[in-house]
């Protein structure tokens, strides 16, 4: 239905159609059968409709979700071949070659004549736009970061991502749809995760941190006994993700901190600091995950709404 819509409003460039029926054959079969894809169909269906002069945006807006979601294939990894034989530097000029089988130039002349530190001009074993390192044999390290290319590409994502939620936000629901397996709210919750997926990615090509800010991510400094090993041990322990931990747990740390350090604590000093320090980690996790809550809880349907005023 969405190419025969498109045919007659892309005529001047008939090598679209085939292009988009390709990438809609490579991606995976799951999800040209899913609600999600065909959720995507309808919202681009009514907007071709109502605003065919931007035909070939939503096309490329359509290519753009279905190369995310193609088929991977991979590649057989192939081991190097070994080298033919030992390697040694080129002898200089006026100097005859190396015998077969010898690992060096006869009467020293691997290095450079006349006690000379260096070789002269033009003898150097690795030219000027070698691909090697002069070091070593090993290729140089390539730049980790992406290119503009990858990085355009994800931000896109990260925008159709983002327009998508939107439009499952304010769809209306009703009781059959919530007992669904393919309901709006899951499709949200698999949107979300490929989005920070995504951006966990666009943080690595841009070689920035994947810190957002939240009061999740702050770091909690514990100093609730009087021993900084242990101090040190519990921090550890409850700055770890999605870490919520119970007394057996405190009660661990402390005693292979007393154990690697060598303190010496008895069994009922351990006991009776482990309670003090579950107390007082509970209540900080508890004010943390509130404090996250209140900041970060909402829609963007209700961000214009005012009790006192609405």
């Amino acid at each position: 239905q969405f190419l025969s819509l498109c045919a007659p409003l892309t005529q001047e460039h008939p090598e679209v159609l085939p292009f988009l029926s390709s990438r809609h054959l490579r991606a995976h079969p799951d999800f040209r059968g899913s609600a999600e894809f065909r959720n995507i169909l309808g919202r681009l269906l009514r907007r071709v409709r109502g605003r065919r002069r931007k035909v070939y945006v939503y096309i490329n807006e359509l290519c753009t979700v279905l190369k995310a979601r193609a088929l991977r294939r991979r590649l057989p990894l192939r081991a190097p071949r070994p080298p033919a034989g030992p390697q040694h530097p080129p002898c200089p000029q006026g100097v005859p070659p190396c015998p077969q089988g010898a690992t060096q130039c006869p009467q020293g002349a691997s290095q450079c004549p006349d006690g000379a530190p260096q070789c002269p001009q033009g003898l150097s074993q690795y030219p000027q736009g070698s691909p090697q390192c002069p070091h070593g044999p090993s290729p140089c390290p390539r730049r980790a970061g992406g290119s503009r290319r990858q990085i355009r590409h994800l931000e896109h994502l990260l925008r159709v991502y983002a327009g998508e939620i939107r439009r499952l936000q304010e769809r209306e629901l009703d009781l059959a749809e919530l007992d669904s397996a393919d309901s709006p709210y899951l499709q949200e919750n698999r949107l979300k995760r490929r989005m920070m997926r995504i951006f966990r990615r666009l943080c690595q090509l841009k070689e920035c941190s994947s810190l957002t800010g939240r009061v999740l991510e702050q770091r909690i400094r514990f100093r609730g006994t009087r021993y900084p090993e242990v101090n040190r041990s519990i921090e550890r322990f409850i700055n770890r993700p999605d870490a919520f931990p119970d007394y057996s747990d405190i009660l661990r740390e402390i005693r292979g901190a007393s154990a690697r350090h060598g303190l010496g604590l008895g069994r009922r000093q351990m006991e009776n600091m482990a309670q003090e320090a579950f107390r007082e980690v509970g209540n900080r996790l508890q004010e943390r995950r509130h404090l996250d809550l209140v900041y970060n809880f909402g829609s963007h349907l209700t961000d214009q709404y005012r009790p006192g005023e609405n």
